[in-house]
């Protein structure tokens, strides 16, 4: 069946993207509606836009505004929790991670770089036993695309995944060891879903601020959020275009 699946266009698309700002100009650039009959448990606050594109199915999951709080619900529990829901319900033939990043410049990051990520680990699941480590860092290949990469003339790096937006000299540590050229807060949780479905999965990260460089994180995030989103858009947009028509073998 995986053979199959491989020879044959990919036709059914779905986008895990973390924040609402991020998500929009997808929705909008591919004039997706928002699904009112939910396909979701009732009470959770997740998110569906869909719509088609030439001839592909194209499902955005974002995961919804914290009931109590307002905000995003950004990290790991609830990027693998919708992205687990959206297989199940969606089948997909493949999923996109699209989002933005932390990068560093040690590895040649600027802001506004867009990246296709190779592989996610985590660098805030330390446990010091044996084998139970590596289960920790939990590192897992994303699927190759390596045609694409090469038409869009797109970046390729590691990513590091954890649940706080700061980083610890811990955190540092293990980013270093991890090889991370970018570091965000839902890659590796998607992808350990993901790889456990056996569905692939591929991750597109602009970088908004520099964990290495002298500005303040939290800072330097929102002070380059909308221009860093409207590259990723872009970037998106191109990645689509690329796989429509194509079959996963050919990306």
């Amino acid at each position: 069946m995986a053979d199959q699946s491989q020879k044959r266009p990919v036709s059914n698309i779905v986008f895990i993207i973390a924040m609402q700002t991020e998500a929009l100009p997808v929705v909008n650039r591919f004039q997706l509606t928002e699904d009112t009959n939910s396909l979701f448990p009732q009470g959770v606050p997740w998110v569906r836009y869909c719509g088609s594109y030439k001839d592909l199915n194209i499902n955005v999951i974002w995961p919804g505004k914290d009931p109590t709080l307002g905000v995003d619900s950004i990290g790991t529990v609830s990027s693998s929790l919708v992205t687990y829901a959206a297989i199940q319900a969606l089948k997909p033939d493949l999923i996109i991670n699209a989002g933005t990043a932390g990068g560093f410049k040690a590895k040649g990051a600027s802001i506004g770089d867009v990246f296709i990520i190779s592989d996610c680990a985590f660098h805030d699941r330390r446990i010091p036993i044996p084998v139970y480590d590596l289960f920790g860092v939990g590192s897992r290949k994303a699927f190759e695309t390596p045609n694409l990469v090469k038409e869009l003339n797109l970046k390729v790096g590691k990513l590091s995944t954890g649940d706080s937006l700061d980083m610890t000299q811990q955190d540092e540590a293990s980013i270093i060891a991890n090889d991370a050229t970018v570091k965000d807060m839902e890659g590796a949780a998607i992808a350990y879903v993901a790889d456990m479905l056996k569905v692939p999965a591929i991750f597109v990260k602009a970088v908004t601020d520099i964990v290495d460089g002298d500005k303040p994180t939290a800072e330097e995030f929102l002070q380059n959020l909308a221009a860093v989103t409207a590259a990723l858009d872009e970037a998106v947009e191109k990645v689509i275009y690329f796989i429509s028509g194509k079959c996963l073998s050919e990306l």
